[in-house]
């Protein structure tokens, strides 16, 4: 992943535990249901990025599918730990990537090349989300951020669902529009109304209130929250999967070693990473966590 976006870890982490859990064999109600058919995935925006294979614009069908409206919660993940045991990633392997102006303490000596305002944090994960002493007590309804693309999968598989891959990601954050920037058009604040949670101000200097609770803001047509901004969202697929290399991405991720995320986040910035876009893509490597990725589940009809 893009270190502006978001680093990976350098080491390959420790082997995962395996959690034996009980899977719930009914989908939960809440769900949107996605009606499949037809659509253009991918972008040629001008200021888009072809080196992450933005394009080209291609005409993918996909079968009907359910998609949460929002991430994930710090409340719904902590009934997943209640009642499985689950030790995340970030926890097992004792620090995770912090915004270094939100973090509490920990702060690791290695920084990240290009990125001065990530830091590692010994003691940061989803429960301490800015390093020791910090909590998410106030932010229960806010999504879980510290969670691998490892953890995620373990808690849809026991909420009996499962991760989005990335073409039903998009096509469900398109909310029936056709080839727009948004999720709500082609205009990024509306008759001036901020729609989605991204970096205001001059980045990384100004004030960042970091994430909001999940259902912040309007949804899109389908019904879904803050696909734009707020967290970054794992999906199924490998990066380099879903597009084919080109002279404009010589290089980037060796395939089958990073998992397309996608939405942009509340450190997402058009001065230097304007991912917020509905196009938009980038990935991470599947142990990597960090304070601003989480998840949403989906699942077949």
């Amino acid at each position: 992943m893009s270190a502006c976006c978001g680093p990976s870890r350098e080491a390959a982490a420790p082997p995962r535990e395996t959690v034996a859990t009980a899977v719930r064999r009914q989908v939960p109600r809440g769900m949107v249901r996605i009606p499949g058919g037809t659509f253009l995935m991918g972008g040629d925006d001008p200021d888009g990025r072809p080196e992450d294979g933005e394009g080209p614009v291609r005409e993918v069908r996909l079968d009907p599918f359910m998609i949460d409206p929002a991430c994930v919660t710090n409340a719904q993940f902590a009934t997943f730990v209640k009642e499985t045991g689950y030790v995340t990633e970030a926890e097992r392997i004792g620090w995770s990537f912090v915004f270094a102006r939100f973090a509490t303490g920990g702060v690791m000596d290695a920084g990240v090349p290009g990125a001065p305002w990530w830091a590692g944090v010994e003691g940061a994960a989803w429960r301490t989300p800015e390093g020791p002493g910090s909590s998410i007590g106030d932010r229960q309804n806010h999504p879980v951020v510290h969670v691998s693309w490892h953890d995620a999968s373990a808690y849809a598989a026991w909420a009996g669902k499962r991760l989005p891959t990335e073409a039903e990601w998009e096509m469900a954050a398109r909310g029936g529009l056709s080839r727009m920037r948004y999720p709500w058009g082609d205009e990024l604040a509306p008759k001036g109304r901020q729609r989605c949670n991204i970096w205001q101000g001059r980045f990384p200097t100004a004030p960042s209130r970091g994430t909001m609770p999940v259902k912040s803001f309007q949804p899109n047509g389908y019904g879904l929250y803050n696909v734009s901004g707020n967290v970054w969202e794992w999906t199924t697929d490998w990066w380099g999967t879903s597009w084919e290399p080109s002279a404009d991405n010589p290089t980037g991720p060796a395939e089958g070693t990073a998992k397309v995320i996608r939405g942009g986040s509340y450190l997402c910035h058009d001065s230097y990473c304007n991912r917020y876009r509905v196009a938009a893509r980038t990935s991470n490597t599947p142990d990597s966590s960090t304070g601003h990725t989480g998840f949403r589940c989906a699942a077949l009809i």
